[in-house]
């Protein structure tokens, strides 16, 4: 049975990494289960097994993008000064990989074309979402923004990093675009930040001098 499963395991993989290939360099619409047959040196009868329709290929291959995306970006915040700064950061790293290349032709371009956008909210969510309000915990926890409810301002920070995948979707020059909603974004954070808090660039004014001094 062990073996068995490692087997399915195996091909599953081998289909997963031919389509990821197919999809990120020609796009969802100029790949046939034929291609990825023969890519993955699969009968197409093999691939049919492990998934019903080319949509079903796509969500695994969108699935493993992600999480991949996830994992880097998440690399990358460790070295970032705060919280608030990780987000925001996060954000922009998350527009600039999905704006070029076979990233950003599975997520961005063919994802919600694919998927719809209830269904990429859905699987974007498992990877990058439910990472905002563990992160804005941890924002008032240190003092970096006021304590408040999490719930409605982790879903309006969501809410405006999905209009911003939506205008990447929908833009001639998704880099730009991107780069612009990325830094917008990062404007709304700073404007939760308590004043003096760490990382927040702002000093005490000087004490007013005690009278008679």
């Amino acid at each position: 049975m062990v073996k068995q499963a490692e087997r399915t395991e195996a091909t599953r993989g081998a289909i997963i990494a031919a389509a990821s290939d197919l999809f990120g360099r020609q796009g969802f619409a100029a790949t046939s289960m034929d291609q990825i047959a023969r890519k993955s040196g699969l009968a197409k009868g093999a691939i049919y097994h492990h998934f019903a329709t080319k949509e079903a290929v796509f969500e695994a291959v969108f699935r493993l993008a992600s999480e991949r995306l996830a994992e880097r970006i998440l690399r990358e915040a460790a070295d970032a000064n705060d919280v608030l700064t990780a987000i925001a950061g996060g954000v922009l790293s998350y527009f600039a990989a999905c704006a070029v290349g076979p990233t950003g032709q599975i997520i961005l371009k063919d994802g919600p074309a694919v998927l719809g956008w209830k269904r990429w909210r859905e699987i974007d969510s498992e990877h990058f979402g439910s990472g905002i309000p563990l992160a804005l915990e941890a924002a008032i926890a240190s003092g970096v923004i006021a304590p408040q409810p999490i719930e409605p301002l982790a879903g309006l920070l969501l809410g405006a990093i999905n209009e911003a995948a939506a205008a990447c979707h929908a833009s001639a020059d998704p880099a730009s675009t991107g780069t612009a909603y990325g830094r917008a974004f990062e404007g709304l954070l700073e404007g939760l930040r308590v004043q003096h808090a760490p990382g927040s660039g702002l000093v005490p004014p000087p004490a007013s001098p005690a009278k008679g001094a």
